[in-house]
C-alpha cells in the first residue's frame, strides 16, 4: 500500500484509513450523490444474474490519500470500466482522480462526468472514451429514473464488457414535477381533490433527484404532518431553482394553487451577483428553509454544533442570502438497506418527526399571522436589558430602542392593531415600564405587577419540557418558589399591555450572578422566571408573533446546538415555533445570524446612526461640573469642598444614580468612599 502523502493545502478531514470492505469487480461506479447511488443499487436488483460484477461507492467515503490507495489496490485496479460522477470538480477528489489516471494509462476504461447538470471540461476531458459515449452516460445519470439506470447498465456492458444487451438512449424526465405519493404522474388537480376546503396551501419544494431515486419517504411523512397541522401540501420536485424553466413552472403552480407559504428543502441560494432577486418568488409569502441534513441523526443528537460544515453552507448560510426563514432539520441520512450485489450500503433520507412537527407549527403560525385581521393580532415587543439594571432597559446598539419601539407601536396603530393610549415619547414608555416590576432585584418586591402566571399554569408548561431540561433547571436554580420573580403563588411578568399589544422587558439569564459575564454563557440554563416570561407570552397571552427590538437580546444565546436545534436546545424549548421579528443593526450580520439560525428570526436591518461626541447632558452635566469643582476645592478650600460634597450627594439621590451605581447605604455611612 502507498504511504500517506500530503500536499500543501490538501484537505484530509480524517487521518484514519477508510476500508469499504469491497472485493474486485469488472464495473465500478463512483457517485458523490447518495440519491444516485440508491437509484443505481435499486436498478442493480433487476439486472440478470449473468450481468458483469459491479461495485458502487461514494468517493467522499475515501477522501484521504491512504484510503484512496487502499481502495485502488483492493478494488479499482482490478476493474475493466470505472465511471465516476463527481460533484464540485476535480478539486473535491484530486488525489483520487490522479490515481484513476494511472489506471487509465494501464488500459482501464475511465469515464469522468460532472455530478450535476453543468459541463466540466477539466474533468470530462480526462475520460478515455469518446466524448459522445461519455456524454451519453452523463445524461443517463442526470436524467435519472429507474429505466434510465437500467439502460445505462445495459449500455456499459454492451460497449465495454463484452455483453450483448440491447439498450436505448437516455430518456429525458421533466425538470420539475408535481409529486403525489399514490400516483406515478401527478397534476395539480390530483392534490386539489385531496385538500380540505378553506385550509391554506403550502408548497413543499424538494430536489428532483429524490424523486428519480424513489427516495421520497420523508417527503410523504412531511406532507402527512403538514396535513395534521391543517395545511394542504403541494410537493414539487425541481432540478434546480436556478434554472429559468424550472423556476417559471414553479411560479405558475404557486399562483394557480394560491399558495400561502413555501417550504423549501433545496440548498444554496437562488440569487447571485449575476442574477440578483429582490424577491426570489413572485408570490409575497414567507419562505421557510426546511433542512435535509447530510449527517445521520445520532451524530446530530450528540453534536454541540448541530450540523456540519456542508449543511451549514448549503442549507443555512447560502439560503439566508434569499431571505429564507431558517428552521430545523426535518430529515437525516440513514442506512436503508445493504446491496449485496454492489457490496454497498444504500443511504436514504429518514424523517425526523419531532422536527417536522416544529416546522409545520412554524409554517402554520406564519400563515395565521397573515390571515388574521390586524385588529385580532397579539404581538409582543421585547426590550433587551443588558446588563440587568433599570438604566439599561431597552438598550440596543446603534438604536434608540424606546423611541424605535414607540415608532413601531404607532405604525401598528395606523394599520389597525388595537392599541390603547400610547406614551408621548420613548422616555415616557420607559418611565411607565419602571412603574412595574423589572429585573432590578433590589426593588422587585416593592413594585406592582400588571400581569403574572399562576404557579399551577407555570408548572404545567414547565412539565411539558423534556426531562433533561427540567432536571437542569431544578439542579441549578431550585424550585420555582425560590425564584425572585415568584410572588404570592404567581410568577411575575415584567411589562405593560397597550390594548392587545404587549411591551415586555426581557428577563435576566440568572440572578446572584454577574449579568455581564453570563449574558452569552453557553452553559447557564435559564431560571424559572425566565421560562415563565416566555411561557406566559405563548400560552397565557397567546402571542401570534414576537418582536425583539434591537441588538441584542439573550434568547439566541441560551445553551444548545449552534445550528439545527433539537427540542432540548433552550432557544427551542423557550420560544417554540413562534414567528420572531428582529430589528437589528445592519453592520453586525454575525450576531444577527445567531438569532436567525437559533430562534428562526426574520432580521429587519436598520442603518447605523451618525456619530458625534456624546458629552454629558442634563443632570449628568451638572454632576460633572460639581465633581470637577469638588476635586479642586479639596486642595484649595476644604470648607467649600464639604458644601460641594453635600450638593453632589443630593444630586445623586435625586437622579437615582446611587441605585444605578449600587451605592446603597455607603452614601450615608461613608460619603468619602462613595464619592
Amino acid at each position: 500500500m502507498h504511504l500517506l502523502r500530503t500536499q500543501p493545502g490538501g484537505f484530509v478531514p480524517d487521518d484514519s484509513i477508510a476500508d469499504l470492505g469491497q472485493t474486485p469487480a469488472e464495473l465500478v461506479i463512483l457517485c458523490s450523490g447518495d440519491s444516485s447511488l440508491a437509484l443505481l443499487a435499486e436498478a442493480a436488483r433487476q439486472l440478470p444474474d449473468d450481468y458483469p460484477s459491479l461495485r458502487l461507492a461514494n468517493p467522499m467515503q475515501v477522501q484521504n490519500h491512504a484510503s484512496v490507495d487502499l481502495y485502488v489496490d483492493e478494488v479499482l485496479r482490478h476493474a475493466k470500466v470505472i465511471l465516476i460522477s463527481l460533484h464540485g470538480g476535480i478539486g473535491y477528489w484530486r488525489y483520487g482522480v490522479e490515481r484513476l489516471m494511472e489506471l487509465a494509462a494501464r488500459g482501464v476504461q475511465v469515464i469522468l462526468v460532472p455530478g450535476d447538470d453543468r459541463p466540466d471540461p477539466e474533468l470530462s476531458d480526462l475520460s478515455t472514451v469518446p466524448a459522445a459515449e461519455r456524454d451519453r452516460l452523463w445524461q443517463f445519470l442526470r436524467q435519472g429514473g429507474l429505466q434510465n439506470a437500467l439502460e445505462m447498465y445495459r449500455c456499459m456492458a454492451s460497449r465495454w464488457l463484452d455483453r450483448d444487451y440491447s439498450w436505448t438512449e437516455p430518456q429525458p424526465l421533466p425538470r420539475t414535477a408535481i409529486y403525489h405519493p399514490r400516483l406515478a404522474s401527478a397534476q395539480l388537480t390530483d392534490w386539489q381533490a385531496d385538500w380540505v376546503a378553506g385550509q391554506p396551501v403550502a408548497a413543499l419544494l424538494f430536489y428532483r433527484s429524490h424523486l428519480q431515486a424513489a427516495n421520497t419517504g420523508f417527503i410523504d411523512e412531511f406532507c402527512a404532518r403538514l396535513q395534521a397541522h391543517g395545511i394542504n401540501p403541494l410537493p414539487i420536485a425541481v432540478a434546480s431553482l436556478k434554472e429559468p424553466g424550472c423556476f417559471t413552472q414553479v411560479e405558475n403552480w404557486l399562483d394557480e394553487a394560491e399558495t400561502e407559504l413555501i417550504l423549501n428543502t433545496t440548498g444554496f441560494a437562488q440569487s447571485s451577483p449575476e442574477a440578483p432577486h429582490l424577491r426570489p418568488f413572485r408570490r409575497n409569502v414567507p419562505v421557510i428553509q426546511a433542512i435535509c441534513a447530510q449527517d445521520n441523526e445520532p451524530a446530530w443528537q450528540a453534536s454541540e454544533q448541530g450540523l456540519g460544515a456542508r449543511d451549514l453552507a448549503m442549507h443555512i448560510a447560502l439560503p439566508e442570502l434569499d431571505g429564507r426563514i431558517i428552521s430545523r432539520p426535518i430529515s437525516f441520512k440513514d442506512l436503508a438497506w445493504r446491496s449485496e450485489r454492489s457490496q454497498s450500503d444504500v443511504v436514504c433520507y429518514r424523517a425526523q418527526p419531532d422536527r417536522m412537527d416544529f416546522v409545520a407549527q412554524l409554517a402554520r403560525r406564519w400563515i395565521e399571522l397573515a390571515r388574521l385581521p390586524n385588529a385580532e393580532k397579539r404581538v409582543a415587543l421585547i426590550l433587551a436589558n443588558y446588563p440587568t439594571r433599570d438604566g439599561r432597559i431597552g438598550n440596543g446598539v446603534g438604536l434608540d430602542t424606546p423611541a424605535a419601539a414607540l415608532n413601531i407601536l404607532r405604525a401598528m396603530q395606523a394599520e389597525g392593531y388595537p392599541l390603547a393610549q400610547l406614551p408621548d415619547s420613548g422616555t415616557e414608555l420607559i418611565q411607565q415600564l419602571l412603574g412595574g416590576v423589572t429585573n432590578d432585584l433590589d426593588s422587585i418586591d416593592l413594585r406592582p405587577c400588571q400581569q403574572s402566571m399562576a404557579s399551577e399554569e407555570y408548572l404545567a408548561a414547565f412539565n411539558e419540557l423534556p426531562q433533561e431540561n427540567r432536571d437542569a433547571v431544578n439542579a441549578r436554580w431550585g424550585a420555582p418558589d425560590s425564584d425572585p420573580m415568584f410572588r404570592s403563588g404567581r410568577m411575575m411578568i415584567a411589562g405593560l399591555r397597550f390594548g392587545l399589544t404587549f411591551v415586555g422587558i426581557q428577563p435576566a439569564r440568572g440572578y446572584q450572578v454577574d449579568p455581564s459575564a453570563v449574558y452569552h454563557d453557553p452553559d447557564l440554563v435559564p431560571p424559572h422566571g425566565y421560562l415563565a416570561f416566555y411561557f406566559w407570552l405563548r400560552k397565557a397571552y397567546g402571542a401570534h408573533a414576537v418582536v425583539h427590538v434591537g441588538k441584542h437580546g439573550n434568547l439566541e444565546w441560551l445553551p444548545g446546538k449552534g445550528v439545527g436545534l433539537s427540542r432540548t436546545c433552550w432557544p427551542d424549548a423557550v420560544l417554540g415555533a413562534m414567528p420572531n421579528i428582529y430589528p437589528f443593526i445592519v453592520n453586525d450580520p454575525g450576531e444577527g445570524a445567531q438569532a436567525k439560525r437559533r430562534t428562526q428570526a426574520v432580521i429587519i436591518d436598520h442603518l447605523m446612526p451618525p456619530l458625534t461626541r456624546a458629552e454629558t447632558y442634563g443632570p449628568l452635566r451638572s454632576l460633572e461640573l460639581l465633581a470637577d469643582e469638588f476635586y479642586e476645592a479639596q486642595l484649595l478650600d476644604p470648607r467649600r469642598a464639604r458644601e460641594l460634597q453635600r450638593d453632589i450627594l443630593e444630586l445623586v439621590r435625586e437622579t437615582h444614580i446611587d441605585r444605578e451605581l449600587a451605592l446603597g447605604e455607603n452614601l450615608d455611612s461613608d460619603a468619602d468612599a462613595a464619592l
